[in-house]
């Protein structure tokens, strides 16, 4: 009974020293993840900056002629110098866009007012032109906690989309742009790269130059837009040489003649730029993502809604309205 007792006793305070063992161990490791700092999830699960320079070789303006041209709607080539500022970024909800072009003009399309509309191409310096862009999306399978809106082998995502253009430019045109649009964006489900395509309301107002006021600030009908935006690595075609395509399409459908009394009306204005991109820091240095060179090729069908079928006598813009032009530039990735 006395050995029966102390062995009762010993258990019991074994049981005691266990907890409180366990109770020190407890505190040892709270004390330890006090202690230990806590790594913050960052907001931007994705960011990249870049700046980059491109020359297009050819393009062209709207009411801008080719001299000696015997054809009224062949526009003059002018080439062009970009400088671009841009940033996408992702976060647990969606996405972020921003670009910025400065865009300089050879003197076939001069500044000020230097090209009176319809007639001679006087040579000057050439127009400077500013044109940003903003672009958000909330992903729908986010805002919900669902995948409702995933579809295995076709769609990935659908999400809200948004944003808004503005431009300036000093000729005697003088745009000064500003559009919003809103609607879906659909991402794709594709093996390789991404493939996303929006469907928007689009929403323009302008300004037009060539007209005396009050009709100079022009405004344009509420119309469907459409944005393909694409990127496919082609480095398993080719043994792991860093190449991949890169570009857009946007579709902006007939939006009327900005209330001016007489003015042509606007056609379906298509624009298509794709680029061939080298990743130069990883081709040389191994260090994917800081350096890429590019050459591309872009069409504009209409552009800026003009119709290029119109000439002056016809009431429309005349010349210069479809651009095929190619280009080349170098791009660095800053952040």
């Amino acid at each position: 009974m006395f050995a029966r007792g102390l062995t009762t006793a010993a258990v019991s305070l074994g049981m005691i020293g266990c907890a409180v063992a366990a109770d020190l161990d407890t505190v040892k490791r709270n004390r330890a993840l006090e202690a230990a700092p806590v790594k913050e999830v960052p907001f931007f699960l994705f960011a990249d900056t870049q700046i980059s320079y491109r020359h297009v070789f050819n393009g062209s303006e709207p009411g801008v002629p080719k001299p000696g041209s015997t054809n009224p709607l062949q526009g003059a080539d002018i080439p062009k110098d970009v400088l671009n500022i841009a940033h996408a970024d992702a976060w647990e909800y969606g996405t972020n866009f921003f670009s910025l072009d400065i865009l300089r003009s050879g003197n076939q399309d001069p500044a000020g007012t230097a090209n009176a509309p319809g007639g001679p191409l006087l040579y000057d310096f050439g127009a400077t032109e500013a044109y940003g862009l903003y672009r958000g999306s909330l992903s729908l399978n986010k805002l919900t906690n669902t995948t409702a809106f995933a579809y295995t082998g076709i769609v990935k995502d659908v999400s809200l989309s948004f944003g808004f253009d503005a431009n300036a430019k000093n000729t005697v045109f003088g745009p000064m742009k500003r559009d919003v649009v809103g609607g879906l964006v659909f991402s794709f489900d594709v093996p390789i790269g991404f493939l996303n395509i929006a469907v928007h309301a689009y929403k323009e107002w302008n300004r037009n130059g060539f007209v005396p006021q009050p009709f100079r600030s022009t405004e344009f009908n509420t119309v469907p837009e459409f944005e393909i935006v694409y990127s496919i690595p082609l480095d398993g075609f080719f043994g792991g040489f860093p190449l991949k395509l890169a570009g857009f399409n946007n579709i902006v459908l007939p939006k009327g003649n900005g209330q001016i009394p007489g003015a042509a009306q606007t056609n379906v204005e298509f624009l298509s730029r794709t680029n061939l991109v080298l990743d130069v820091g990883k081709l040389i240095w191994d260090q994917p993502g800081k350096l890429d060179a590019f050459i591309g090729f872009e069409y504009w069908r209409n552009k800026f809604g003009v119709d290029q079928d119109i000439t002056f006598a016809q009431g429309g813009a005349g010349p210069g309205a479809e651009q095929k032009a190619f280009l080349a530039g170098i791009a660095v990735h800053v952040f």
